[in-house]
């Protein structure tokens, strides 16, 4: 299987320069992002797995098990080798399977953020993305206590996930913004304008959800007929694709398995024909 992350371009984030294939590591963690992994050694050996196929940027978040994410990344990979950009995230709290609340008070960020240093194991956050903006909080103090947190030098840079537009700028006013993470795959779609703001203005784009928790993977999947005819799978298909798609995209798609991991990375070689592409973007 062939894996050569060189070429998907790389983008700068926080001063780091980031092959445009990384790895979710929302994954391993437990059934339904909840408590520990499955296997614990299998999750220690896909981090390591991901390193060395050269993945350099790994995005988890502190709601992840809760916590237990975090802490399986600074087991498999710390001291952390150079040149890798580990994003975390805070203000979306998990309760229980299937629970999620927003929480975007200044202090409760601040708290979020303190305790992820310690969990990663570092002095400063490579990059933190606010996971969820708050209704009840005004962004403007959200956004501006991360900024007191990378003033303190806690935090490297900033970024922000599911947000619009105008939460973009909202947040651009108080901070400068590096990322938006938001759900997209080539099937999903509604944050097209999004990703064409961020490509305006040089913010990286990072979609989660990239082969539709699977769903564009197995047999039936619409990426399937482009698949058959270039060998590969329809994950690669679907990867391929959103590198095509725009320069600033920096797709994350996460597995527990070692098996899946390289197959995944694989996609950096695929390459989609002018007409494959128009065919999928018609999807």
């Amino acid at each position: 299987m062939s894996i050569d992350l060189a070429l998907t371009g790389t983008l700068t984030i926080a001063g780091k320069t980031v092959h445009r294939l990384g790895y979710g590591a929302m994954s391993l963690t437990g059934p339904g992002v909840w408590g520990p992994p499955r296997d614990h050694d299998e999750a220690l050996r896909v981090l390591r797995r991901a390193v060395e196929l050269g993945v350099t940027f790994i995005d988890t978040a502190d709601s992840y098990g809760p916590y237990v994410n975090e802490e399986i990344i600074r087991a498999a990979l710390h001291p952390y080798q150079e040149g890798l950009l580990i994003a975390t995230k805070a203000g979306f709290v998990r309760t229980g399977p299937g629970e999620w609340h927003t929480v975007g008070r200044p202090a409760y960020l601040r708290q979020e953020v303190e305790m992820s240093l310690r969990r990663l194991g570092v002095e400063r956050l490579d990059l933190l993305q606010l996971h969820r903006v708050d209704p009840e909080v005004p962004l403007e103090d959200q956004v501006g206590e991360l900024k007191a947190l990378q003033d303190e030098g806690k935090i490297a840079a900033i970024g922000l996930s599911e947000v619009t537009v105008e939460q973009l700028e909202q947040a651009r006013g108080v901070a400068e913004i590096v990322s938006v993470q938001n759900r997209y795959n080539v099937t999903l779609r509604t944050s097209e304008e999004v990703l064409r703001h961020c490509e305006r203005e040089g913010i990286a784009f990072i979609p989660y959800s990239p082969i539709g928790k699977g769903a564009l993977a197995g047999h039936g999947s619409p990426l399937e007929h482009v698949a058959k005819a270039l060998g590969v799978t329809p994950s690669q298909v679907g990867l391929a694709w959103l590198l095509a798609h725009s320069p600033v995209t920096l797709p994350i798609p996460g597995t527990s398995s070692v098996a899946h991991l390289e197959e995944n990375l694989a996609a950096s070689t695929v390459s989609l024909s002018p007409d494959q592409l128009d065919e999928l973007s018609a999807l």
